[in-house]
């Protein structure tokens, strides 16, 4: 079977790298791919933006793929799984409708309303000034989010009074992220610890991956601006078979129970990211309709079963029947950046050492914002590569990562030193 990707991040090189292990797996075609996925065995970059969707189903008609994997959100909210069913074409991902969950955090909170699904209480607003009359009327810190899709950085915690007031004149009156934007939701502050929940979904069924956890702000000790997250583990030590049913019971199965109750087909990832509070309580703080980068990077060390086996479970049915395997190690993830990232940022520096790991078993290099120009690894773009590691325990996963980042330099390399320091012992 030939297999489309699409996307150039590190969570695309990481579904590469794990279906060229398949058995099923012909040819693999990333579009566009990065320097990494093109290095991988089976896969070849083809030159078809993740937005231009018309071309990606041309292309895969004139290839005969038989399965299309999409990784970022954008090409979902725009409705390539839309477009390919009508072709014919087995994508995995929701159709628009579904994709709404992450592209509408007012849908979302709306839906999350309906169905009785735990989130922190909100509002939504057009109007400059009556939001800022919200932040007067309640107690600080309030979050304020953009309401579409802003590369995971339309979030920020307000902490006084002139941030909030800044925040929402950038997001509403400058139109900071377009029309993402031109509606905000400002939320109540949650405190607790975040978590990644992923699943499968059938459209009925769902299947649990493993736990994650996320670092979204560039700066170490959760300090910052939000970026699209600076590095990931998995699995998470205090997520407990307890923990885990609570999740199930009040997170995942009403999500999906509500989606069928409001006529919605749902096939694709699922990925709620909660807030844990000290009584182990989840809320939802988002969701996402595909999966997480950079969680992706450690689940994907992790999965011993096979990633193109379990799709086509999806669409066959009865995915929370499959015998999953996961390597009972410990994976890190560590994001190394462009110096100025998530702001402005400099590109097309040589990247040095990568050939110093490529015989690691233990490490995995996964590249996200790279290309190359004869045969030299560039930077090219604000999250440049996701150093991934395993261990025997977190600490040993992190000791390897952390090493492994350290044989990797450019001129602006940027990275935090502290990725799971809210669980190490």
């Amino acid at each position: 079977m030939n297999v489309l990707i699409v996307g150039s991040g590190g969570r695309e090189h990481a579904f590469t790298w794990k279906a060229s292990q398949s058995d099923l797996v012909d040819k693999i075609f990333v579009a566009p791919g990065n320097a990494g996925t093109a290095l991988e065995p089976k896969a070849e970059n083809i030159e078809i933006r993740s937005s231009d969707i018309e071309g990606l189903v041309s292309f895969s008609k004139k290839e005969n793929i038989g399965l299309v994997i999409v990784g970022p959100e954008d090409p979902l909210a725009n409705g390539i799984t839309d477009a390919f069913t009508e072709a014919g074409i087995d994508c995995f991902g929701p159709e628009s409708l579904g994709a709404q969950l992450e592209g509408s955090k007012a849908f979302a909170k709306s839906f999350m309303k309906k169905h009785n699904i735990p989130t922190a209480s909100y509002e939504s607003f057009t109007d400059a000034d009556q939001a800022k009359n919200y932040i007067q009327e309640n107690d600080l810190p309030l979050v304020i989010k953009a309401d579409g899709l802003a590369a995971g950085k339309g979030v920020l915690i307000a902490e006084d009074h002139e941030t909030a007031n800044k925040t929402i004149d950038q997001f509403i009156g400058e139109e900071k992220f377009g029309d993402a934007s031109k509606k905000i939701i400002i939320e109540d502050f949650l405190v607790g610890q975040e978590l990644s929940y992923i699943v499968m979904v059938d459209g009925t069924e769902y299947l649990p991956l493993a736990t994650s956890q996320d670092h979204k702000t560039i700066g170490e000790g959760d300090v910052g601006l939000n970026t699209g997250g600076m590095g990931a583990y998995s699995p998470v030590p205090f997520v407990n078979d307890e923990l885990d049913t609570v999740i199930r019971e009040k997170v995942i199965e009403p999500t999906i129970r509500g989606l069928s109750e409001d006529g919605i087909m749902f096939r694709g990832f699922l990925y709620a990211g909660l807030m844990i509070d000290s009584n182990y309580n989840p809320k939802v703080l988002e969701y996402n309709c595909r999966f997480g980068d950079p969680e992706t990077q450690p689940i994907m060390l992790r999965l011993k079963s096979d990633l193109i086996d379990m799709i086509q479970t999806c669409f066959n049915g009865g995915i929370s029947n499959y015998d999953i395997d996961w390597d009972q190690k410990s994976a890190m993830g560590v994001v190394i950046s462009s110096h100025g990232y998530p702001e402005s940022y400099e590109t097309g520096k040589e990247i040095i050492g990568l050939d110093t790991l490529s015989d690691r078993t233990d490490v995995k290099v996964f590249h996200s914002g790279t290309c190359s120009e004869n045969d030299i690894i560039l930077s090219n773009g604000g999250r440049v590569l996701c150093v991934t590691a395993l261990g025997d325990d977190l600490n040993q996963s992190n000791e390897n990562a952390y090493r492994a980042v350290d044989q990797i330099d450019w001129d602006g390399k940027y990275f935090r030193k502290d990725i799971g320091f809210r669980v190490m012992k």
